[in-house]
């Protein structure tokens, strides 16, 4: 076996970790497969599947009643966007979300996180830890409201009052209770279909 050694440091080229707007871009020229949507989580590109089918009915039951009680400007909906939180380098495309329809005529191919007046995420096993604990400590300092419909226990919690800290203000309730969600909306979600 031979050594070589050379008198001179050698620099080794290090590839310098991707920039938040490189990973969106990345994101956005990417093919993702049918029945997945493709994330920025703790600075990654996370691919995760699709709700499942016997999510769809809440789905729907949740946003049909968040339409009736949405902010003046703002839209209830389940398409595959994506939204981008700059300070914290994510991008979340939430199962539901309320926004304002402004945000929408921007250029581009993500929304401002900030448009959004309410996300609401379903929990698979997939996504559970993301959805209770990353998007949580994302969302709990911009978005108003956030809800997360726990598929695995049966309940669903209303987050408000968002802060530099997180939210500070929650209430859960099993499926087949209200919920009651403050302003903005101020109504009571009724789970009874869920």
């Amino acid at each position: 076996m031979v050594t070589i050694m050379t008198e001179r440091a050698t620099p080794i080229e290090t590839v310098s970790p991707p920039t938040f707007e490189g990973l969106l871009h990345t994101v956005a020229e990417m093919n993702t497969p049918d029945g997945f949507k493709a994330e920025l989580i703790r600075g990654k590109i996370v691919l995760s599947p699709f709700s499942k089918l016997r999510y769809s009915r809440r789905m729907r039951l949740l946003r049909e009643q968040l339409l009736t009680h949405a902010p003046d400007g703002h839209f209830a909906d389940t398409s595959p966007f994506l939204f981008r939180f700059p300070a914290a380098e994510r991008g979340y495309g939430p199962d539901l979300y309320v926004a304002d329809e402004a945000a929408f005529d921007e250029e581009g191919l993500h929304a401002d996180g900030a448009a959004l007046s309410l996300v609401g995420e379903f929990t698979s096993v997939s996504t559970r830890d993301a959805d209770w604990n990353e998007k949580l400590d994302v969302y709990g300092q911009i978005v108003p409201i956030y809800l997360v419909v726990d598929m695995q226990d049966s309940e669903i919690t209303c987050f408000w009052d968002p802060s530099p800290h997180g939210y500070r203000s929650r209430t859960t309730v099993s499926f087949g209770q209200p919920l009651n969600v403050p302003k903005p909306f101020d109504f009571a979600i009724d789970t009874t279909g869920f």
